[in-house]
Formats: structure tokens, C-alpha cells, sequence
């Protein structure tokens, strides 16, 4: 099957689009809640390497369609080929199906030029959602943090700078246990309210595994700025497919998972010499499914789920939680 067959052609009944720039919704917008009741979910992407994993991507994209997603992210891969790369996918997932498309912009390693133009080959694929995050340090996300001589220090720069670019929406990034480079969740809070006084609409959450974090973070937000702190706070997660995804989402999130967490992911693991792996993915959709639920019923506005390009167990989590499939979309 060639990377074109994968593309295929989107969900039947829905109309393809192709964004005017003007007229480009925003994450906010698609927030309301869905047909059936159900609040929306949203899904995170990552830029493919190959044409191998390009045709992956697509497979999980056309599945995810016929689940309605409010949005899609694609998160950025900086540098070279990588970078191109993510531009050109990320505006095909735009133009070719009936996804709204949200690209992720990072400061790290860029001069503000640079990411003007970045902002600007967004534009031409008819982007206007973005999601802009300062980033980790190449190689190491807890390493120093530094900036680019002509680049930007703060994400919050980085808002400003999109948002003066033209008729942009803007996410940011939030931190339910707070960022490792921050002092306090005092201090934490502070600089997300900045975000969106910069001009950021929403924020979406670091993964995490315990959902009294995130409850609090909202808390938090609202208590210091009740105008700003009631702008959407999307958390995110990760359903743990093996061990060896243990190690992912401790990577990606930067914190260790919580014990409780980890007891049943290794009590499914069993004792054996080899990981009974049926058993650990069982468990980790149920956890999933736990989390989702948990955070349906405290009002959350959207789950945003890490997917990894692929959509089994995010679409086994969905339909624990009652969302339902359309026909699958016809092959161009």
C-alpha cells in the first residue's frame, strides 16, 4: 500500500477543507459539545521520519475521522529535513481532510526571523491555529535552557509575536505539577496567566497521571485571575500500552508516574521473565479510561490524548467512554 493509498479520502458526508485564511476556526469554537452529549476530545500527532511512518500517520489521521475530533495537533520537529518535513504534513492533514489542524511552534534554536517565516509557510498551508511553546533543549528536555541570540526568551514573547503576525489563534502550554524550571506552582501559574494575557486562548496541559494535579492547577488559575484562569485548560493524556511506554510518558512529561499508578502497570506485568504485555496494555486503557471519566464528570472542556501515530488504544479509551465510529472514509 503506497502513502497515497493510506491519504485515501475523508469521511463520507463531511466536506474536505480547504481553509481560507480569514475564515480558519479556532480550537475554542469546535469546544461545545458534540452531537451525541459527549464532551470533545482532540488527539497529538507526531512529525514522521520516513515514508514508512508518513503512511502510518495517515492511518491513524483517517481513523481518528471517523471519530470527529474537535482538533489535531502536530507537534514540531525543528531543524532541516525534519522541519520540512512537519511543515509539509501538517498542511496536508489541513488541506486534505476535514481535521482541524493545529501546528505546534517552538523558540528553541530559532532566531525571531526565523520563526516568522515558520509562521508565514503555516500561513500559506492555510494554518491558523498554533500551538507556541518555548521547548526543550535539544538532546535533553531538562537541560539548560538557552536562547537564541536573536530568538525570544519566553513563550510569552512568542505569543505576542504570532499574535502581531496576523489573524492567528493561539494555544500554550500548562503544567499541572508545574514545569521543571519553574520555582513553585506559585510562580508556575504566573507565567501561564502571562500566556494568555499575551493572547493565548487556551492552554493545554503537560501529561500527567493523577487528576487531582490538574484539578488544582484550575483551581490555581482562577483563584489568581478568575478572567483569564476561566479560558480552557485541555489535559492530556497518554494511555500506557507496554513498560516500555512507561518510560515515553515519564520522558515527555518529566516526572515519575504516581506509585499507585506504577503497581498496577507491574502487578499486570507479572512476575515472569517476559512482561505479559496483554495484561499491562489492559491495564493502562483502563487507567486511561479511569482518568477520562474522572475528568468528563469534574467539566473538563476536551481530552487531548497522546497517540504516538497510532489510534488503537486512544479509539479502546473513547469507546470505554461511549463515543461512537461513522463509516470509515472511502479510498480515493
Amino acid at each position: 500500500m503506497s502513502f497515497d493509498d493510506v491519504r485515501g479520502a475523508s469521511t463520507p458526508g463531511r466536506v474536505s477543507r480547504t481553509p481560507q485564511v480569514s475564515g480558519t476556526p479556532s480550537v475554542v469554537q469546535h469546544l461545545g459539545p458534540r452531537p451525541d452529549g459527549s464532551i470533545p476530545f482532540s488527539v497529538e500527532f507526531n512529525p514522521p521520519r520516513d515514508a514508512a511512518g508518513e503512511a502510518r500517520l495517515w492511518r491513524a489521521a483517517r481513523e481518528f475521522e471517523r471519530l470527529h475530533p474537535a482538533f489535531v495537533s502536530m507537534t514540531y520537529g525543528a531543524g532541516g529535513s525534519t522541519r520540512d518535513r512537519t511543515i509539509r504534513v501538517t498542511g496536508q492533514l489541513a488541506r486534505e481532510t476535514t481535521l482541524l489542524t493545529v501546528a505546534h511552534l517552538t523558540a528553541v534554536d530559532h532566531s525571531v526571523a526565523e520563526l516568522r517565516s515558520i509562521v508565514g509557510a503555516y500561513a500559506d498551508c492555510g494554518i491558523r491555529n498554533l500551538l507556541v511553546l518555548r521547548g526543550d533543549p535539544p538532546g535533553d528536555p531538562l537541560g539548560e535552557w538557552v536562547k537564541h541570540p536573536d530568538g525570544v526568551e519566553y513563550a510569552e514573547e512568542l505569543v505576542r509575536m504570532v499574535r502581531d503576525l496576523g489573524d492567528f489563534h493561539v494555544g500554550v502550554a500548562s503544567f499541572p505539577q508545574g514545569h521543571p524550571r519553574s520555582a513553585d506552582l506559585d510562580s508556575d501559574t504566573r507565567y501561564l496567566l502571562a500566556k494568555l494575557r499575551a493572547g493565548a486562548e487556551y492552554s493545554i496541559t503537560q501529561m500527567f497521571f493523577d487528576v487531582e494535579h490538574y484539578l488544582r492547577l484550575r483551581d490555581r488559575a482562577v483563584a489568581a485571575d478568575p478572567e483569564q484562569g476561566a479560558k480552557p485548560i485541555i489535559p492530556e493524556l497518554m494511555p500506557i500500552t507496554s513498560l516500555r511506554t512507561v518510560q515515553r510518558a515519564e520522558e515527555l512529561s518529566g516526572r515519575r508516574l504516581p506509585a499507585a499508578v506504577m503497581e498496577r502497570l507491574h502487578k499486570a506485568a507479572g512476575d515472569g521473565p517476559e512482561e505479559n504485555r496483554a495484561a499491562v496494555r489492559a491495564a493502562g486503557i483502563e487507567i486511561a479510561t479511569e482518568m477520562a471519566q474522572r475528568l468528563i464528570d469534574e467539566g473538563a472542556p476536551c481530552l487531548h490524548f497522546i497517540t504516538l501515530n497510532f489510534a488503537k488504544a486512544t479509539g479502546e479509551v473513547l469507546s470505554n467512554l461511549g463515543y461512537t465510529v461513522t463509516p470509515a472514509p472511502v479510498r480515493a
